[in-house]
């Protein structure tokens, strides 16, 4: 029996016993209008003020995104954030994107392109996160067991901060996000 696997962006082809029983996932629709859907979530959010209320003239913004480590859209969820910044008078060079990367290696310059879009890319300052970049980190202490509490610079600056991405097992942590 062959069964067709997402692996990746791609697909795989297995080949299994003939006895094998495949289960297969329940197809759920997707959302029938997704930046819609954000906009409406952006400007009626649950127990916070709308995010153009957050946000203005002469403010300025950070948003950690997710690296490409992780399955978050952001290639269809950043364009819309931004409109609702821009909307509100924030100006485009007060709006910051930083890649949220843990312990984990830059992306290329493909890369970003691919996880965030060519023209954000092109038309936002879009850093990336070095937890071993002293001079970008500032120390905020340190935890009850004494481990030292670094923050990135850039993040600690905003006067806005947004965070993206979504909580999803992790095979290492338990679960990874947030």
């Amino acid at each position: 029996m062959e069964v067709l696997l997402r692996y990746g962006r791609d697909d795989l082809l297995v080949n299994l016993p003939a006895q094998t029983d495949v289960i297969l996932p329940r197809t759920l629709p997707g959302l029938a209008d997704e930046p819609a859907a954000l906009r409406q979530a952006l400007r009626q959010p649950i127990q916070s003020p709308p995010l153009r209320e957050l946000v203005g003239p002469g403010k300025t913004v950070v948003i950690v995104h997710t690296d490409i480590t992780r399955a978050t859209p952001n290639e269809r969820i950043l364009p819309v954030i931004l409109a609702e910044i821009e909307a509100a008078g924030v100006a485009r060079e007060d709006i910051t994107l930083l890649n949220g990367l843990g312990t984990h290696r830059p992306q290329t310059d493909s890369e970003l392109r691919q996880l965030l879009g060519a023209e954000i890319v092109a038309n936002y300052r879009c850093l990336q996160h070095d937890c071993h970049d002293d001079d970008n980190l500032v120390s905020l202490g340190q935890t009850m067991l004494g481990h030292p509490v670094r923050l990135n610079r850039h993040y600690l600056a905003a006067d806005v901060k947004i965070l993206t991405g979504f909580i999803e097992p992790h095979f290492f942590a338990g679960f990874s996000g947030g």
